[in-house]
């Protein structure tokens, strides 16, 4: 179902919005004038025109024009997407690691933009909310792990607001990301930009610590986890405190980081 959707949305808002989208890990469609760039293995070029843009959770990019039923351009599962403004226009990237692929969606208009969270696999979480999660870390911190103690909500970054950010009980400043759902490589890449902002803010001498908290992550997500060196604790918003099974899986591969 729809969370969102608003017709013209100014470059600004279109971008609050997407950003937001990302966040939630909810898929996105955005219907507006805009050019594509393709840049990898080949490279192509789509001039400006009206199109629909979709954009999965999964890492999934589709751009489709007026006709036929296949994309005229796509991205498989397990990208990472960004998006930021350029001289009031609204920039999406779809970026793919291996093998190395780009794909640039300028807009310069957006005519309709949807943020939506759809069931259709029977091991997504809909009860509960990433507020219940947060609440449930706050007043119970050694929910997520003994000795961590939380010490704001929303901490502003050069990256976006942090869920929760805290210290852990050697006192290692910790950030952690909430989702209410299984989720892909997008959160992985979201914690990651928020623990490298922190890392550039924060005068540490050990690496700042990122805990992604969800009931559940992809095969890829897990991958991206220990590529990173974060870490992933297993928490169902819609289960009870008491009855809360929560496990701490520490992806990281560095053994000089926190422990």
């Amino acid at each position: 179902m729809p969370v969102s959707s608003v017709t013209n949305p100014t470059a600004e808002d279109a971008l609050k919005r997407v950003e937001s989208g990302f966040k939630q890990n909810a898929m996105l469609t955005l219907v507006g004038r805009c050019e594509v760039d393709y840049d990898g293995r080949a490279s192509s070029y789509l001039p400006p025109g009206e199109r629909l843009v979709i954009l999965k959770p999964d890492g999934t990019l589709l751009v489709h024009r007026t006709e036929q039923r296949t994309p005229v351009n796509w991205q498989p599962p397990g990208c990472t997407h960004t998006a930021h403004l350029d001289d009031d226009q609204l920039i999406v990237h779809s970026t793919r690691s291996t093998p190395s692929e780009e794909v640039t969606i300028t807009f310069e208009t957006v005519l309709q933009l949807s943020i939506m969270e759809l069931d259709d696999s029977p091991d997504l979480v809909l009860e509960g909310s990433e507020e219940d999660l947060r609440q449930r870390i706050l007043t119970e911190p050694d929910i997520l792990e003994k000795g961590f103690t939380p010490q704001m909500t929303e901490r502003e970054t050069a990256a976006g607001a942090v869920d929760i950010y805290g210290k852990d009980a050697d006192d290692v400043p910790t950030v952690v990301e909430l989702k209410r759902r299984r989720v892909g490589p997008d959160a992985v890449s979201q914690l990651h930009r928020y623990v490298d902002a922190l890392d550039r803010e924060l005068p540490v001498e050990r690496s700042i610590r990122g805990i992604l908290v969800a009931p559940s992550v992809t095969d890829r997500a897990e991958r991206l986890l220990a590529e990173e060196n974060l870490e992933f604790v297993e928490l169902d918003p819609a289960t009870s405190g008491d009855s809360t099974v929560t496990q701490l899986t520490e992806f990281s591969t560095n053994s000089n980081s926190p422990q």
